[in-house]
């Protein structure tokens, strides 16, 4: 008989939980303008219909600066863990299978995602760089942490480069990069698409997710892959799960918090240089991009102090929103599209100012603290967890509540 199981629902690390239901949260406020509008309004704040002026830059702020980079890193440092808690040693042959499986029905979860619901699917990316990842797993913690803060170095600088090289590249690709993110010519005809009947809906996200996904994986893979590895190495060391000893949470939320500060900082310069193209391309994004992972690394501090210190008003909701994580991610998207898109709901998009678009996250948030403490008060695992779990076990699993719960 095998030994693999799902783990105990009381065996589960709790600030894995925490950390993983803030990320999944902090996805949505960033998700938020691309269900609602052109996906070019989530690079330029000052392209309608979602531009800031005074009165509403804050709500670009909030989502940028807390938010932005922070949480897609925290929640793939957890992924990073994940497939070490999963798969284990690569010499236990039947818990990588188990691994093996998980990510296959992962990859076949987020191409139906991504080319029937929401063109900004991350499980596809997540599956292919985990089955690159997995054969690290049973690297030393030290090791693993080197070879990914290699990687997500130079995914810093291939995201920079551009700026950095900004005086040499032609005018020509320049104004073309201008006329593709910044001032799109085709803003009325991508909304009139989303608009649209079903099929039109369907046709028109399919046709965005196979423009993004080969910039996604090119983009995305060496990052995604490094910040894996670093997160894989932080759980070998005991970090993430809180083993780690007080004094070095201090010391990383410290360093977390100064780096959130300069970025912090960096937005206030790009409000007051009004999001200048240029100043954008070559300065206005460098400390997010870079900086992103302390902060996120910061955040885990943080989590793992709450939960040392009991503070279960907060710590056990978001701990019920991570365990349906999957379940929630994709809810997301269902009710973002029903919210926006034509066909399939209420058409709204392209109508939404960033302000009550940020109202419509807080009320997605609310709805999920919610739902996921009742709907885990009854059962072991969300919907989609179990049915994950199911493929990946290749066996009966129970939701019951005393059934096991796996990660």
């Amino acid at each position: 008989m095998t030994d693999a199981a799902p783990v105990l629902t009381e065996s589960r690390i709790k600030s894995l939980d925490v950390m993983r239901g803030f990320a999944v949260l902090g996805i949505l406020i960033v998700n938020a303008a691309f269900f609602a509008a052109p996906w070019q309004t989530s690079q330029n704040p000052l392209l309608e219909p979602l531009a800031v002026d005074a009165s509403s830059v804050w709500s670009w702020f909030l989502m940028h600066v807390f938010f932005e980079f922070k949480c897609i890193t925290l929640f793939s440092l957890l992924f990073g863990a994940s497939i070490f808690l999963v798969g284990g040693e690569r010499s236990n042959k039947e818990r990588g299978a188990i691994l093996r499986r998980r990510l296959f029905w992962l990859l076949i979860f987020g191409l139906i995602h991504a080319t029937l619901i929401w063109y900004g699917d991350i499980l596809v990316t997540y599956a292919l760089t985990g089955f690159l990842v997995m054969f690290a797993r049973s690297w030393k913690a030290l090791t693993l942490f080197i070879v990914g803060a290699l990687l997500v170095a130079f995914s810093v600088f291939m995201q920079t480069s551009l700026g950095l090289f900004y005086e040499y590249v032609p005018r020509e690709a320049v104004d073309e990069i201008y006329a593709m993110l910044w001032a799109p010519a085709n803003m009325d005809e991508i909304i009139a698409a989303f608009r649209g009947d079903f099929l039109q809906v369907t046709v028109q996200n399919a046709t965005t997710w196979s423009e993004f996904i080969i910039n996604a994986l090119i983009g995305l893979l060496f990052r995604t892959a490094g910040v894996m590895m670093v997160g894989m190495a932080l759980f070998k060391w005991g970090f993430l799960s809180g083993r780690a000893p007080v004094w070095v949470y201090g010391l990383t939320l410290a360093i977390g918090a100064a780096a959130l500060a300069v970025v912090g900082y960096q937005a206030w310069l790009n409000w007051q240089a009004q999001f200048d193209f240029t100043h954008m391309l070559t300065r206005g994004n460098v400390a997010n991009v870079a900086l992103s992972i302390f902060i996120s690394i910061g955040y885990a501090s943080l989590f793992v102090l709450l939960v040392k210190a009991g503070a279960r008003f907060l710590t056990e909701p978001l701990a019920a929103v991570g365990r349906m994580a999957f379940t929630n991610y994709i809810t997301q998207s269902i009710i973002m599209t029903t919210i926006f898109w034509g066909g399939r709901g209420f058409g709204l998009f392209g109508e939404v100012d960033r302000p009550t678009l940020t109202a419509i996250v807080f009320g997605v948030w609310a709805l999920q603290l919610i739902w996921s403490p009742l709907w885990l008060s009854r059962f072991s695992m969300g919907p989609l967890e179990w049915l994950w779990r199911r493929l990946s076990y290749a066996r009966p699993v129970s939701m019951a509540k005393s059934a096991p719960a796996a990660r």
